[in-house]
C-alpha cells in the first residue's frame, strides 16, 4: 500500500504557504480601504490552519526520498489541493462567485491557462485582481520545476531527454528541487521585476504594470481590464510580446547564463526553431493584414506580433478581436496554440521540442524505407534520440489529440456549438486561455458556459498543464498495485 504521509506533508506546506501569500493582497485592500480586506483575512486563516494541521499530521511519515508512486501522486495533487484553497477568496468576496466560478477561475490561474469566467474587472478590489495575477504567477515557477525536476524523473511525454540537461535529479527528487527551485527563482524574479519597470517605463500605471508582469512572465494572461490588453496599444505591445517569449524559453538556460555560460542558450535547437517559427508566423499574418484590410504595415506588424506571441506562447492576452481578421488568421490561430514554447519555460501546450523530435523521427524512417540496409539514427540537439523518447513523443502525441476529441465531444454534449466546443477543448488542455467563436473568443468570457462544460474544462486545464501521463496513469490499476 501507497503511503501518503509524505504527500500531505508536501502538500499541508505548501497550502500553508498560499495562505501566508494571501496577506500581500488583504495589504492593498486595506491600504485601498475598499472593506474587502476581512475576505482575505478570513481566507488566509483557514488555509494556514488546515495547511499547518495537514502537514502535522503527516510529519511523523516523511522519509528521505518518494517513491515514484508518491511523486505521480503528488505532482497531480498539489494542482488539486491549491486551487481549493486559492478559490476562496473568489467566493467569498466581491465577484460573488459560485463554487463552480471560483474554482475555475483559482485552476485557470495556477494553470497559467487564462481562461476567466469574471466580468466587470475594472470595478474589482484592487487585492482581488492582485490575486488572480499572483495565483498565475505562482503557477508560472511551480510548472517550471515541475517540468525540470519531476518530469524528467517521471519520463513521460519524452521529457526524459531532459534529464541530463545541466541537473542531475535521478533519485534525488526533492532536494534537487530545492536546488533547482532555488536558482530557478532568481531568473523568474529578475525577469518579473524588468518587466514591471519595462511596463511602468511606457507609460502603464504602477498597479496595472505589476499585475500584468507578473501574468506576462507566467505566459498566463490574466489582465486587470475587461478588454485585456486592448486599452494598452502601441509600445506595452511590443514589451509583453518580449517579455512573453523570454519566459518561453528553457530556465535552465538562464541559469547557465548566469553561470557564465552564453553557448547552451545560442546553440539549443528548440530555442532556434521556437524564434524562426514565431518570426515566421508574424510576418504571415502581418502581410496577410497588410494586404487583404489595407491596414498599415506597422500596425498590422504590431498586432500580429503581440498577438501571435500570445497565442503561441499560451499567455492568452488579447489585444484586438482577431476573429474579425478572416478565415485564415482564424484557422491559424487554432493551430498555432498548439504548437507552444520550449520545454524547462512557463509555457504550456504540446511545446517545440517534441514536434523536433516527431519531424526527426519521421525523416529517420524515410531514410529506412529507402535504404533498408543502411543505419541510421534520429538526432535531436545533436545527441541521439533512444526509442523510449520516440516512444514517450508519440504516446503523448496520441493520448494529446485523442483528448482533444473526447473533450470536444464532451463539451458539444453539454449543448455548445462545434467551434465553441473544440476551441475550448484546445485552449484548456493547451492552456492557452481565450477559444474562438462568439462566447470564448478573445471578447468573450466563460461565464455564459454551464456548469458541466466549465466542470470539463477545470479537467482539461489540470491534465493539460500536467503534460496528460502523469494524470492518467493515476487511473489506472496497475499503478495502485505497484
Amino acid at each position: 500500500m501507497i503511503d501518503l504521509r509524505p504527500v500531505g506533508y508536501v502538500i499541508g506546506l505548501l497550502v500553508a504557504c498560499l495562505g501566508a501569500t494571501m496577506s500581500v493582497p488583504l495589504g492593498v485592500d486595506l491600504m485601498a480601504g475598499n472593506g474587502h480586506a476581512a475576505v482575505f483575512m478570513e481566507s488566509a486563516i483557514l488555509t494556514v490552519l488546515t495547511g499547518g494541521l495537514l502537514a502535522l499530521a503527516c510529519a511523523n511519515g516523511v522519509g528521505e526520498r518518494l517513491t515514484i508512486q508518491q511523486t505521480f501522486i503528488l505532482t497531480t495533487a498539489v494542482w488539486v489541493a491549491l486551487p481549493i484553497f486559492a478559490a476562496i477568496p473568489f467566493h467569498q468576496g466581491a465577484t460573488d462567485a459560485t463554487i463552480t466560478d471560483a474554482f475555475f477561475e483559482a485552476m485557470s490561474g495556477l494553470t497559467t491557462t487564462g481562461s476567466t469566467v469574471f466580468t466587470g474587472l475594472d470595478e474589482l478590489p484592487a487585492g482581488l485582481l492582485l490575486w488572480r495575477s499572483m495565483l498565475q504567477w505562482f503557477g508560472g515557477i511551480g510548472i517550471i520545476v515541475v517540468a525540470m525536476v519531476f518530469l524528467p524523473e517521471l519520463r513521460v511525454g519524452g521529457m526524459q531527454i531532459f534529464r541530463s540537461e545541466a541537473f542531475d535529479t535521478a533519485g534525488k527528487v526533492l532536494p534537487r528541487a530545492a536546488e533547482i527551485a532555488s536558482r530557478i527563482s532568481i531568473v523568474y524574479v529578475t525577469l518579473t521585476v524588468a518587466c514591471a519597470l519595462s511596463y511602468y517605463a511606457v507609460g502603464l500605471p504602477f498597479f496595472d504594470a505589476l499585475n500584468h508582469s507578473l501574468t506576462t512572465v507566467a505566459t498566463g494572461g490574466f489582465s486587470t481590464h475587461d478588454a485585456s490588453f486592448g486599452v494598452f496599444k502601441g509600445a506595452p505591445e511590443y514589451v509583453a510580446a518580449l517579455f512573453m517569449v523570454l519566459a518561453s524559453l528553457p530556465f535552465v538556460r538562464y541559469v547557465q547564463l548566469l553561470a557564465g555560460s552564453s553557448r547552451p542558450l545560442l546553440a539549443d535547437s528548440q530555442v532556434r526553431a521556437f524564434l524562426v517559427v514565431l518570426l515566421g508566423l508574424v510576418l504571415a499574418i502581418s502581410l496577410y493584414l497588410a494586404i487583404s484590410d489595407a491596414t498599415a504595415f506597422p500596425i498590422s506588424f504590431r498586432e500580429a506580433t503581440f498577438n501571435i506571441t500570445s497565442i503561441i506562447t499560451g499567455t492568452g492576452y488579447a489585444s484586438a478581436d482577431y476573429q474579425l481578421w478572416g478565415s485564415f488568421p482564424i484557422a491559424m490561430f487554432f493551430f498555432i496554440g498548439l504548437i507552444g514554447g520550449c520545454a524547462g519555460s512557463t509555457c504550456c501546450s504540446i511545446k517545440i521540442f517534441r514536434y523536433q523530435i516527431l519531424m526527426a523521427a519521421i525523416s529517420n524512417q524515410i531514410k529506412r524505407i529507402h535504404s533498408p540496409h543502411g543505419v541510421f539514427q534520429p538526432k535531436y540537439d545533436g545527441r541521439t534520440i533512444t526509442e523510449d523518447v520516440i516512444s514517450s513523443v508519440m504516446a503523448f502525441l496520441t493520448l494529446f489529440v485523442v483528448t482533444l476529441g473526447v473533450l470536444s465531444v464532451l463539451l458539444s454534449m453539454t449543448g455548445l456549438d462545434f467551434l465553441t466546443s473544440i476551441s475550448g477543448a484546445a485552449a484548456a488542455i493547451a492552456n492557452i486561455g481565450p477559444g474562438l467563436g462568439e462566447i470564448i473568443g478573445p471578447s468573450g468570457t466563460y461565464a455564459p458556459l454551464n456548469e458541466m462544460a466549465k466542470w470539463l474544462l477545470i479537467v482539461g486545464m489540470l491534465v493539460g498543464r500536467l503534460e496528460l501521463m502523469v494524470v492518467m496513469v493515476l487511473f489506472t490499476s496497475r499503478f495502485w498495485r505497484a
